[in-house]
C-alpha cells in the first residue's frame, strides 16, 4: 500500500499545512516581547500603555482563547469542508487577525484580532496533522507529520528574534504581530494549489455524498498531483485499495456524535487525548518559566536577558526537534516516547530536588533542565501530534481529532492558569515533583496503551491497533 518510489523533491508540498505550525510558534515567540514593548512608554507608540496585568493576560491568552472557539468550530465543520479548505480557512484567520492586531486603534480591537488569529490556530492544528497524515506515504508520514511541530519551534524561535529585534523600535509590537501576514498569504495560496486529500474524497463517495465515479476520478488525480506523475499507472488501483478497506472496516456508515465516544473511536480518543493530556500537565511551561533563574544561578550571564534565554532553549529545541523528525520512521513512536519521558521524568525530580535541599548544585539544575527540554522534544512534542494525527478511523477523524486539540489547548489554558497558584501553594520543588509523580502516570499510560504505528497504512492501523 503507498509502495511506490517516492522523491523527497515533492516534500515541499508538505510545507504549505506545516506553515499554519510555524504561525502558531511565531505567535508564542513574538508575543512575550510585544506584551513588553506594548506597556512600555518609550516605545510602545500609543496612548494606552499602562495596562493592567488582566488585560496583558488577555492579550497573552487572546490567542489560546481563540484556538479553543477553532477546535470548536474544527469539530463540526472539519468533514463537511475537508482538510485542505479548512486549512485555507485557518490561513484566512490567519491573515486577518495578524491585520487587525498590527493596526488596533484601541485593546478591544487587539484583543479581537488576537481571537481570530487564534481561531486560525485552532483550525490549522486540528487540519494540517489530519491533512499529512491522509496524503502522506506511510514510509514517510512521521517525518512530514513531525515536521509541523518543527515549524512551531522554528516559528518559536524566529519569533524571539524578531520581537528581541523590535522591542525598542517605536510600534514595535505592531510591526512583530504584522510579520505575520505574508506568511499567512503565502499559506493560503499553497493549500489553494494543492490537492484535496483523497482519503476524504473517497470518504465521501462511499458515504454518498456526491456522485461516486466523480469522487473517486477525482481522488484519483489528486493521489497523482500528490505524489507526482510517475505513480499516475498505479493510481487507479491504490484508490480501489483503499476504497476496499474502507468498506471492509465499515466506513460507509454515516457518523452520529455519540459514536465519537464508542468502540474504535473511544479507544483513539484514549490514546490520543491521553497523549496530549501528558503533553502539557508534565510542567512544560513551568520548567520554561524557570529556564532563566536555573542558568542564572549557575553563573550564565545570559540569564540575566530573558529573551536570550529563550532563543538558545528555542535553539536546543529546534535541534532535538530535527532528531525526532529524522528518527521517528525508523525508531518508531513507542522508542522515542518511552525513552524521551522516562529522560523527563528523571529531570522533573532532580528539579524538585535542587529547589528542595540541593540549592548549592547549580550545574546539575541547568543539565535536568537541558535533559528536560531536549527529552520533551524528542517525545511528546512531535510524537503527540503525530499520533494523534494517525490514529482515528477516517470517517471519524475530524471530529475525533478536533476532541483532541480541545483537550490539548484546554489542558494548555488549565496548566498555565493554574501555575502561580499552584507555585505559591506548594512551592517550586514540590510542583516539580508532582509533575515528575504525573510524568510517571504518563510512562505506564504509553507502555500498557499507546501502540506502534510506525510503516503502518492508516487503513491498517485501523484494523490491527483499535
Amino acid at each position: 500500500m503507498f509502495s511506490c518510489a517516492y522523491h523527497f523533491s515533492l516534500d515541499f508540498r508538505f510545507l504549505f499545512p506545516a506553515l499554519g505550525g510555524l504561525l502558531y510558534g511565531y505567535d508564542i515567540g513574538s508575543t512575550s516581547s510585544a506584551t513588553i514593548s506594548i506597556q512600555s512608554a518609550s516605545f510602545s507608540g500609543i496612548s494606552w500603555y499602562n495596562l493592567s496585568s488582566v488585560e496583558v493576560g488577555l492579550i497573552t491568552s487572546g490567542s489560546l482563547y481563540g484556538a479553543l472557539i477553532g477546535s470548536i468550530l474544527a469539530f463540526n465543520i472539519a468533514d463537511f469542508l475537508g482538510r485542505r479548505k479548512e486549512l485555507i480557512l485557518s490561513a484566512v484567520l490567519y491573515l486577518v487577525g495578524a491585520l487587525i492586531t498590527a493596526v488596533a486603534p484601541n485593546l478591544a480591537i487587539l484583543i479581537i484580532g488576537r481571537v481570530l488569529f487564534g481561531t486560525g490556530i485552532g483550525l490549522a492544528m486540528h487540519a494540517a496533522p489530519m491533512y499529512i497524515a491522509e496524503t502522506a506515504p506511510s514510509q514517510i508520514r512521521g517525518l512530514l507529520i513531525s515536521l509541523k511541530e518543527f515549524f512551531i519551534v522554528l516559528g518559536m524561535v524566529a519569533g524571539y528574534v524578531v520581537g528581541s529585534l523590535l522591542v525598542e523600535t517605536v510600534a514595535g509590537w505592531r510591526y512583530m504581530y504584522g510579520v505575520s501576514t505574508p506568511l499567512a498569504v503565502i499559506m493560503g495560496i499553497g493549500m489553494w494549489w494543492l490537492a484535496e486529500s483523497p482519503r476524504w474524497l473517497l470518504l465521501r463517495a462511499i458515504q454518498g455524498k456526491g456522485d461516486a465515479r466523480d469522487l473517486k476520478d477525482t481522488a484519483i488525480n489528486c493521489l497523482c498531483r500528490l505524489r507526482g506523475e510517475a505513480f499516475g499507472d498505479t493510481a487507479p488501483a491504490q484508490v480501489e485499495e483503499i476504497l476496499n478497506e474502507l468498506a471492509f472496516v465499515g466506513e460507509e456508515k454515516e457518523v452520529t456524535f455519540g459514536e465519537v465516544f464508542q468502540g474504535k473511536c473511544l479507544k483513539a480518543l484514549t490514546i490520543g487525548c491521553g497523549l496530549v493530556l501528558f503533553q502539557q500537565i508534565t510542567g512544560q511551561p513551568s520548567v520554561l518559566y524557570y529556564a532563566a533563574s536555573i542558568l542564572q544561578s549557575a553563573g550564565f550571564s545570559a540569564a540575566s536577558d530573558a529573551t536570550r534565554v529563550s532563543i538558545l532553549l528555542g535553539l536546543l529545541k529546534l535541534i532535538m526537534t530535527g532528531v525526532a523528525v529524522l528518527a521517528v520512521d525508523k525508531l518508531g513512536r513507542r522508542p522515542l516516547l518511552l525513552g524521551g519521558v522516562s529522560g523527563i521524568v528523571v529531570s522533573l525530580f532532580l528539579l524538585g530536588s535542587y529547589y528542595i535541599f540541593l540549592n548549592d548544585a547549580p550545574l546539575m539544575a541547568v543539565g535536568a533542565l537541558l535533559v528536560y527540554v531536549g527529552c520533551y522534544q524528542l517525545s511528546f512534542g512531535p510524537i503527540g501530534w503525530l499520533m494523534i494525527s494517525e490514529i482515528f478511523p477516517l470517517r471519524l477523524r475530524g471530529r475525533g481529532l478536533g476532541v483532541a486539540v480541545l483537550v490539548n489547548f484546554g489542558a494548555n489554558a488549565l496548566v498555565t492558569f493554574a501555575f502561580s497558584p499552584l507555585e505559591a501553594w506548594l512551592g517550586a520543588g514540590t510542583l516539580f515533583y508532582l509533575f515528575g509523580v504525573i510524568g510517571l502516570v504518563s510512562l505506564l499510560f504509553i507502555f500498557f496503551v499507546v501502540p506502534e504505528t510506525k510503516g503502518l497504512t492508516l487503513e491498517e492501523i485501523e484494523a490491527k491497533c483499535l
